[in-house]
């Protein structure tokens, strides 16, 4: 979580798009070590009673996270007035306070983890008896407070044997150099990573292993799919209705003009524009083929899904604008002057109708998860997770069918907010069932595993599902219902944890 915290503010503050994604990585690479054992380290101290339940509550969290992150870039990155600049070599736009909001309750988790004891379990397995008694003495009288007998003692009838410590890492310790034990530490921590992750395929879990690799990459990839290719095909209808209120203007000539208003949604083609001033003009979705401006002026002028293609520019000036090289596209300047560019993003929430939407159904598809987690919290431990896990699979997969019939974009959000209502409870009894089918000394490697296949999973899908947005609806809503639904016939194979003690 140091990590996750540390380089999400450094994130925000670096101007190299490569040092950028550079943070991001180790900011990730935080968070896929904290979630692992965030899920082992809780269940490890929940009655077996309440396991399930409270387990389900912990994922809960997973979709208050999304949903804070979801209002929060909804509500401040298309606020692009919210920067500011140190000369040239310095921006600070909107979507950096994003990122910095995005790192506060990472901060406050380390915090918080200050205060938390050790994991009993995990005190035992190294040989720390004293400690982990100290523990479990500190669970049981809060336990006993809580419930009217203060007076019951705490008492221990068996203990575990401790691990016996590498004497190959003491021998070094004692006569090698630095560097040395430096080394030979490493490498014995690397070692025992090795066989701590081979023993998840080692009798009894292998079986369990194999078949929960199946359910978390099918789960993953038709999520996590589905979840890109929602908003991609949204966007995508906006923009066929968009298309077909575009205005074409062609081969006109236009001579000692002065224009201050908002162009929107137009296509100039083969124009001619002779001494004319843009002035405060707002293009929005404007495009210019084939056109020449002669002796032209663009002062205060911003622009979004504006290009210029092969056009040609004689003595025109541009004056504190946001034209930058990529707008133009194979064309000409001869005797053109630039001054006061803009960097970065200067258009506005209003300027932008596609930024409200993208924010605006991330925000619903995440707050649609809500009843989900609900009603999985509350049955989990009554109706079973391999129920839950199976059913919830499968329902989703059933409700892709749905998608032939999303024509508009209202329709296709009621559609996402029901398909990830319906996927929340499989993640949540998935994770539950994880927890429990491996025992405490490769609880966190094996979850740790297979998060990290259901992320390559996620990647996966993106890729082929955003490959498909304006070509298709029958292969994603095909692929993504058969994986679901295969994965969870194999998940109700998997053993029923319910009333299963943690190993």
């Amino acid at each position: 979580m140091s990590v996750n915290g540390f380089f999400a503010f450094l994130s925000s503050f670096v101007q190299g798009y490569g040092f950028f994604l550079f943070c991001r990585l180790l900011s990730g690479f935080g968070i896929g070590g904290a979630i692992p054992t965030v899920f082992s380290y809780f269940a490890e101290v929940l009655a077996r009673e309440k396991r399930g339940e409270h387990l389900s509550w912990l994922c809960m969290f997973w979709m208050i996270g999304g949903i804070y992150a979801s209002a929060m870039a909804w509500a401040i990155i298309p606020h692009y007035g919210w920067s500011f600049s140190m000369g040239s070599a310095y921006q600070f736009h909107s979507w950096r306070v994003f990122v910095i909001v995005c790192a506060l309750p990472c901060v406050s988790s380390v915090v918080a983890l200050t205060f938390m004891p050790e994991s009993p379990r995990f005190l035992l397995e190294v040989g720390k008896h004293d400690e982990a008694w100290m523990i479990l003495k500190l669970i049981h009288d809060t336990n006993m407070r809580a419930r009217g007998q203060p007076e019951k003692v705490f008492t221990v009838n068996k203990i575990k044997t401790p691990k016996q410590i590498d004497e190959l890492i003491e021998i070094e310790s004692d006569t090698g150099t630095w560097y040395q034990r430096c080394f030979v530490r490493v490498r014995t921590e690397l070692y025992g990573i090795w066989l701590t992750f081979k023993r998840c395929f080692n009798y009894p879990v292998r079986e369990n292993t194999i078949k929960l690799t199946i359910v978390w990459f099918t789960l993953s990839f038709g999520y996590y799919g589905l979840s890109v290719w929602f908003p991609d095909v949204i966007k995508h209808l906006q923009s066929d209705e968009y298309a077909l209120l575009t205005r074409n203007v062609q081969k006109d000539k236009y001579a000692n003009f002065s224009i201050n208003f908002t162009m929107e949604n137009q296509i100039h083609t083969g124009m001619e524009y002779d001494n004319g001033r843009f002035l405060g003009v707002k293009f929005k979705s404007v495009t210019f083929k084939d056109s020449v401006f002669k002796s032209c002026t663009f002062e205060d002028v911003t622009s979004v899904n504006t290009y210029f293609k092969n056009c040609t520019f004689i003595d025109t000036i541009f004056d504190n604008t946001d034209f930058e090289p990529y707008k133009f596209i194979n064309s000409e300047f001869q005797n053109c002057s630039f001054s006061h560019n803009k960097t970065g993003c200067q258009i506005t929430f209003d300027d932008d109708y596609s930024a409200y939407w993208i924010y605006f159904v991330n925000f619903l598809g995440t707050l649609a998860v809500l009843p989900g987690n609900i009603v999985s919290a509350l049955l989990m431990d009554r109706i079973g997770r391999l129920t839950m896990l199976g059913g919830s699979m499968v329902l989703s997969g059933i409700s892709c069918f749905f998608l032939w019939f999303g024509t508009s974009e209202s329709m296709m959000i009621g559609m996402l907010c029901l398909y990830n209502g319906l996927t929340i409870s499989a993640w949540n009894s998935l994770d539950v069932v994880t927890v429990e089918l491996y025992p405490t000394d490769r609880r966190a490697t094996g979850f740790g595993f297979l998060n990290a296949l259901c992320k390559a999973a996620a990647v996966l899908g993106n890729l082929i599902f955003g490959s498909l947005v304006s070509i298709t609806k029958a292969i994603p809503i095909l692929l993504a219902s058969t994986v679901l639904v295969c994965g969870g016939l194999v998940g109700l194979r998997l053993p029923d944890t319910r009333t299963q003690v943690l190993m």
